[in-house]
């Protein structure tokens, strides 16, 4: 055996950034897009705070309603984006400037089939994407696209009932194929659904369950699961079939989950909470439901309908490689006589502040060595490549009175979780690109906010879609570049 340690990145290794069509594109009604699940979120930056987060965990029939109304007088920020849709070759440009190796990105399943269950694709989304990975390729960037990525079409969550339905594994297939086939000469890398196992934390954006339907919310949300695991290694199936060269990924939000305190409750919970979260990643990379499932489900009264099949399906096509989001880190507390544990963590999930960590201006706990820590779990576990599909900060960025954007917190955060993801190669990980999450700013999928920003890119863009959508370089664009010249060395602002 070689025991030789890997003392940097690899030589191919896949620098970039990463988006999501619902965030950014903008041309909601052109091109034949349809609506979707996302183009129902609301923005009033005059109402409290704590109502912008609300509809992102629960959506309800009469905002749909009130979306789909065309007198509506609310402004739905992610029908707009940063119009991303007008100024794709700019941008892109812009991303080929810094050096990007790869670019991921998602393709809106609404512009393809804007309700979901057409029979013929959407020919003019069909060639938006065309000229998207024509502009990628011509600056030697490697697509890798998010096939659902928040936004399934609107149309499938009401006259369906969203992922609940069984046919909307066959809906996902022929969007799927189609992709596959138009772009099999361009795209290489493929993720099947954008942070899977966050069906726990959202069930409309994720699978367009709207809760009050359904009085057993924990039945319909892991039955939809399950339809999606389905769907998830039909999709890997295909893909080999149609493109033999591909690289197929799941997608899991991953944060690591630390005992507040030595108190074995404390550490009981801290193995308990990821195992569940875990369970979608062990499904889509192994085939096959843990062990631990069992009693998870009994103890939530779920029965999950599983079709003659379904099971061989699963077990035949597993993913790839691995791709995960990674932001924070956050304790969890599992006694109760301990009045700190009532401090809130983050938005998601039952977790308490760590008092030794930082937090971000949006209550996001800093932990860059924890990032190295979640590399060799994931890998321990699953032994298959890695990929960092999303991390950075979000911040509120000013620009001085010379125009310009001195991020360096930015820059900092990005820097302390490049050091800890090449000490995490040199444990042994493999790891194989890292994209950070909006490499331009655009649109904040929970909060609908701009001003929570994470760019390289600046856009002049208000929270109420006020502004000329300028696009200005800040200091972590030149930053950037040169982490990815000189393949992660030269990390100096």
């Amino acid at each position: 055996m070689n025991f030789e340690v890997k003392k940097t990145f690899p030589k191919n290794f896949l620098w970039g950034g990463a988006t999501a069509a619902n965030q950014l594109e903008g041309g909601w009604n052109q091109g034949g897009k349809g609506l979707s699940v996302a183009d129902v979120y609301s923005f009033d930056s005059s109402s409290p705070k704590e109502t912008w987060l609300d509809q992102w965990f629960m959506m309800t029939h009469k905002q749909v309603e009130e979306a789909k109304d065309p007198k509506s007088k609310k402004y739905y920020p992610k029908r707009v984006g940063n119009d991303f849709y007008h100024h794709f070759k700019e941008d892109i440009q812009l991303f080929g400037e810094m050096g990007f190796k790869c670019y991921r990105m998602s393709i809106a399943w609404t512009r393809i089939f804007p309700k979901g269950d057409e029979d013929k694709p959407n020919e003019e989304g069909l060639k938006f994407y065309d000229e998207i990975f024509n502009e990628c390729l011509k600056y030697g960037i490697e697509p890798m696209v998010s096939l659902s990525h928040y936004e399934m079409p609107l149309y499938l969550s009401q006259y369906y009932g969203g992922w609940n339905n069984r046919k909307l594994i066959d809906f996902y297939v022929k969007f799927v194929t189609v992709c596959f086939q138009r772009y099999k000469n361009k795209v290489k890398y493929w993720l099947t659904f954008n942070e899977i196992n966050c069906i726990k934390h959202h069930v409309f954006v994720s699978a367009g369950i709207i809760e009050e339907n359904h009085p057993n919310l924990e039945q319909v949300r892991w039955q939809s699961a399950h339809h999606q695991f389905v769907a998830s290694a039909l999709a890997t199936k295909y893909c080999h079939e149609i493109i033999p060269e591909s690289k197929v990924g799941c997608m899991i939000s991953y944060q690591l989950l630390v005992p507040y305190s030595c108190h074995p409750d404390d550490i009981q919970k801290s193995m308990d909470q990821p195992r569940m979260s875990l369970l979608f990643s062990v499904v889509l990379a192994r085939g096959y439901f843990p062990s631990y499932a069992s009693r998870m489900f009994e103890e939530k009264d779920v029965k999950l309908k599983i079709l003659e099949g379904d099971e061989e399906i699963m077990k035949m096509y597993p993913v790839d490689f691995i791709s995960f989001s990674y932001y924070m880190s956050s304790a969890v507390c599992g006694h109760k006589d301990d009045t700190t544990c009532s401090a809130t963590g983050n938005l998601l999930g039952d977790t308490v502040n760590n008092p030794y960590l930082k937090t971000s201006e949006w209550g996001w706990q800093i932990d860059p060595k924890g990032l190295r820590c979640a590399l060799n779990q994931l890998y321990d576990r699953y032994q298959k490549p890695l990929f960092i599909a999303e991390n950075g900060l979000g911040a509120i960025d000013k620009m001085d009175e010379n125009g310009e954007i001195n991020d360096d917190y930015r820059i900092d955060y990005l820097r302390q979780h490049i050091i800890q993801m090449k000490e995490a190669i040199k444990d042994g990980v493999d790891l194989f690109g890292y994209t950070s999450w909006g490499c331009i700013d655009m649109i904040s999928a929970s909060t609908s906010q701009i001003s929570k920003r994470y760019g390289y890119i600046y856009v002049d863009q208000d929270d109420d879609g006020h502004g000329t959508r300028k696009r200005t370089k800040k200091k972590s664009f030149d930053w950037y570049k040169q982490v990815i010249a000189s393949n992660g060395e030269n990390l100096n602002i």
